[in-house]
């Protein structure tokens, strides 16, 4: 019976036959063939010197536009110079029209709302000499208070104005289609 127990003990089964190792030598493999001439490092490199001329350049360049913000302001604050007088001018324009249809809202239709009109162009009447009056950076600066204390009106207002010069601007394609 020791034989029979020798002959057991010495007999591999299929299971334990069975190894793995051709997961291992595949790993093998590929550690072997990576190129390992290459190394790198994390050290950070120093920044190349600068050029003579570079901060002059950036000197330049700073002075260049800064003049060119300042053409621009200039430019911009003409502009609403004159719009501002041609809108004053208008303004009074109104002013004289709505006088001079006062006379004849009394006669149609009753002095009480020919005495409307005439306070009507009084307050437009002082609207344009308000305008007229003031420089352009005191109204930029009113209208940035106004925004600030009521931004519900001033946008409502904003929507209304834009409405208006769309509809000028259509109308005036119109005409030119015509």
């Amino acid at each position: 019976m020791a034989e029979v127990k020798k002959s057991t003990e010495k007999a591999p089964t299929k299971a334990a036959v069975k190894k793995p190792a051709t997961k291992k030598t595949a790993a093998k493999k590929t550690a072997a063939t990576k190129d390992t001439s290459e190394t790198r490092t994390t050290k950070a490199q120093k920044a190349a010197p600068l050029k003579a001329g570079a901060t002059t350049a950036a000197a330049t360049k700073s002075e260049t536009t800064s003049d060119f913000k300042d053409r621009a302001l200039t430019k911009a604050k003409s502009a609403a110079s004159q719009g501002k007088e041609r809108t004053g001018t208008a303004i009074e324009n109104l002013s004289k029209m709505i006088e001079d249809s006062a006379k004849t809202i009394d006669d149609n239709v009753g002095e009480k709302y020919g005495d409307y009109a005439r306070s009507a162009a009084d307050a437009v009447s002082s609207f344009a000499e308000k305008l007229n009056s003031r420089e352009i950076d005191e109204i930029v600066e009113d209208a940035r208070g106004y925004v600030r204390k009521s931004p519900a009106v001033a946008i409502g207002a904003a929507a209304v104005v834009g409405f208006l010069v769309s509809r000028l601007i259509k109308s005036g394609m119109d005409d030119n289609d015509a």
